[in-house]
């Protein structure tokens, strides 16, 4: 019977370390960090440890990325503002922040004043909110702003770009009237859901946090916050799990969450209601019987940080990220130099057409030329030779090195541009 047990206790170590084995080697084949040096991306450096040096790639991926989240924003009707970097701390007391971070907070004194620099956004939109008297006929007012927070993390929970010291916030606040919580809510999810599923996210976990031990404002106030969002949570056909103290100080949040290749939870979007932060803060507008009333805010965040997104989605995509996030969407080459003129006609045809397109000139191997772009995970390789010149064509592989046949160059700018347009991620199997 000892023999058996432990024979039975061998084997358990043994597929226990060969899953740890295989875990190892699906990170190294997936982890974002690796992705991040193999495609030129960003790097980090020690004396400016969880803050990221965006190289040109990588900055093209997050310019993108605030670029269709500004559309996104457009649609649904938000002003874009930005907000200092820098504020006097005597701000984060006032709003409870203060006392809740003060250790994640980075202060600095000048003038005999301390200045914080700032760990969120909401404080500097609560200030934008309260410039000018504000009628009901304001609200909802829907404030957003791509704002660089800092926090003092830990330098033991760093995670290349998934947990970062210096990140980017795609944030918002709601300013809107009791009446109006529950379809604000309910626009939050609908634009949530509708940008994830354009990054073929569709599977999500969904959690909401309730009151934690250290919070403002009274039981009865946050009953209501609690039970408003899962209603709508309810409505939506959302499945939720209740996340028991995980709320924030001020409100209870709804979590969107995602997994990366290793099963790893990593939160994006949030949602919270806060009744309590407009009473600290005496904030008001003037309602139809031309009396004050105290509005509510609601906080949320679509991606989170975009930072992080991006290494999310690094990971899902293995690299290989869609068209119109790809750095660089049209790689042109040749087969020789009698090629070279044909090369960059092409080239300056392509570019007047708004897509990111580079041409190798250099006299080396065409297999060489196409495996190294192929690694590149460059999305289209057109290649130029004898042939292609004779018929006014280009050879066209994609970013697996599959050929895809010969195409006029007029077909490949409007196959491109509608890839592009439609934000397509069907090159990746999606």
């Amino acid at each position: 019977m000892q023999q058996n047990n432990n024979s039975s206790n061998f084997n358990n170590k043994k597929i226990k370390k060969k899953k740890q084995l295989l875990n190892k080697n699906k990170l190294l084949e997936f982890d974002h960090r690796i992705f991040g040096k193999k495609l030129n991306l960003y790097h980090f450096q020690n004396e400016s440890p969880g803050m990221v040096f965006w190289h040109n790639n990588g900055y093209i991926i997050f310019h993108e990325l605030e670029k269709f989240l500004r559309k996104k924003l457009e649609k649904y009707n938000y002003q874009e503002v930005k907000t200092p970097l820098i504020t006097d701390s005597i701000i984060w007391k006032n709003t409870g922040h203060w006392k809740i971070y003060k250790k994640a907070i980075f202060s600095t004194f000048s003038e005999n004043r301390n200045y914080c620099i700032k760990p969120m956004n909401c404080p500097g939109h609560i200030q934008i909110f309260q410039q000018g008297l504000k009628s009901y006929k304001d609200l909802p007012l829907r404030i957003a702003e791509f704002g660089i927070c800092h926090r003092n993390e830990p330098s033991g929970s760093l995670h290349g770009l998934m947990r970062l010291r210096s990140f980017t916030q795609d944030d918002a606040h709601i300013f809107c009237t009791q009446e109006q919580i529950l379809i604000e809510i309910e626009n939050c999810i609908n634009m949530m859901r509708e940008i994830y599923q354009i990054f073929g996210f569709k599977n999500f976990l969904v959690k909401l946090s309730t009151r934690p031990k250290n919070r403002i404002g009274n039981n009865e106030v946050w009953d209501q916050s609690e039970k408003n969002l899962a209603i709508v949570l309810k409505k939506l056909g959302i499945t939720f799990n209740y996340q028991v103290g995980e709320g924030a100080f001020y409100g209870p949040k709804i979590e969107f969450s995602f997994f990366d290749c290793l099963n790893r939870e990593w939160q994006c979007g949030t949602i919270q209601l806060d009744f309590t932060l407009p009473n600290c803060l005496n904030l008001f507008y003037i309602d139809s019987k031309n009396e004050r009333k105290t509005p509510i805010i609601i906080h949320r965040a679509i991606l989170g940080s975009i930072e992080r997104f991006i290494g999310i989605i690094l990971e899902e995509y293995s690299g290989y990220l869609p068209i119109w996030l790809a750095p660089l969407q049209i790689i042109i080459i040749n087969v020789s130099n009698k090629h070279t003129d044909y090369v960059i006609n092409l080239l300056n045809i392509i570019k007047q057409n708004n897509i990111r397109v580079q041409a190798d000139l250099k006299n080396e191997k065409i297999s060489f030329k196409i495996r190294q772009y192929t690694i590149q995970h460059i999305p289209y390789i057109l290649i130029c030779g004898d042939k292609e010149i004779e018929n006014n064509t280009v050879s066209i592989r994609d970013c697996f090195g599959k050929d895809l046949g010969n195409m006029k160059i007029h077909d490949i700018i409007s196959k491109v541009k509608k890839e592009i347009n439609n934000y397509n991620i069907h090159q990746l199997g999606r």
